[in-house]
């Protein structure tokens, strides 16, 4: 008796299941490759050419070399845009995986109350984020906004929290985390409930209180949780709509450059000076600074895989 080789199933065109299955995903992938090469990886080589030309804006190139590179070294408002993004991003990231996880931990348990804090924390995210900083720019108008008025109350007048180079950045980073912190909410709301409540039955009845329970259950499972959100925040920071629009609306870089981001500098350079090859230098070396970070955040946290053995 000799055994039969199955064959795969075949349809009318000749293909297998697998093979089908193949050309079915790669034509639903399609359409949003093609959208990321003409929006995303095309403006990117074109910056990456660019970046060796002098370009006036009028049709006009002339190849330079990395003359446009080496005049970032020694651009001190470049500099101090890098100083100031990086000092945006180390207060940011963690603010905001605080108030996500601390918003998250709080709405977690299904009831009427924590639907409607779930609608309000996440509500900011509805509203454009050039009104949200007309809003917050007359909340904090010298004198006569709301927020000026308030802390009158406790004795602190003539302070200008968006007219002072020491407050100005602050006030920034508040209004940013206000803004995003419903968003990362959800984000952790959906990594706590992928944790089984069964671990936290058992440590429970073994005595352990809600602080151990955090720390030794619901952060180590949070891992790849938190990895997306440390990586989703940096990015952000450094490049995410909130970082130019605040800035544009409510400062415009000042006082004295203190709110002056990379990518808001790289915006002056474009399309207020005509510097359109120095400004794809500089946003390509932005670019290669923000996979660099991304790069080191991998290695420090090893992808938010968890650790075995």
């Amino acid at each position: 008796m000799t055994a039969t080789r199955i064959q795969p199933a075949r349809g009318g065109t000749g293909l297998t299941l697998r093979q089908r299955e193949r050309i079915a995903g790669a034509l639903f992938v399609l359409p949003d490759l093609l959208g990321l090469s003409l929006f995303a990886f095309l403006p990117m080589l074109l910056a990456l050419g660019i970046g060796f030309f002098t370009v006036d804006g009028f049709g006009s190139y002339r190849f330079i070399g990395i003359a446009n590179y080496r005049r970032m070294l020694h651009d001190q408002l470049f500099l101090q845009s890098l100083r100031v993004t990086l000092a945006y991003v180390a207060a940011l990231v963690p603010g905001l995986y605080l108030s996500g996880l601390a918003l998250a931990l709080l709405v977690q348990r299904r009831s009427r109350l924590s639907g409607v804090l779930r609608t309000m924390f996440f509500m900011p995210q509805m509203v454009s984020l050039v009104v949200v900083a007309i809003i917050w720019q007359v909340l904090l108008v010298d004198k006569l906004g709301i927020v000026s008025q308030g802390l009158s109350l406790f004795g602190i007048v003539n302070l200008s929290l968006l007219g002072d180079p020491r407050f100005a950045l602050a006030s920034l980073v508040v209004i940013s985390v206000w803004f995003l912190m419903g968003f990362y909410m959800l984000i952790f709301l959906g990594g706590l409930q992928d944790i089984p409540r069964d671990y936290y039955e058992a440590a429970r009845m073994d005595g352990a209180t809600p602080v151990k329970s955090l720390f030794y259950i619901t952060l180590p499972l949070l891992k790849p949780t938190s990895f997306f959100v440390l990586l989703v925040s940096a990015v952000a920071a450094v490049a995410g709509s909130q970082a130019f629009d605040l800035v544009y609306v409510m400062t415009k870089g000042g006082p004295a450059n203190s709110t002056s981001f990379a990518i808001y500098y790289i915006y002056q350079q474009a399309f207020q000076y005509g510097e359109f090859g120095y400004a794809s230098a500089m946003a390509t070396t932005l670019v290669m600074m923000l996979m660099a970070m991304t790069l080191l955040l991998f290695a420090l946290t090893h992808g938010g895989r968890f650790e075995h053995g």
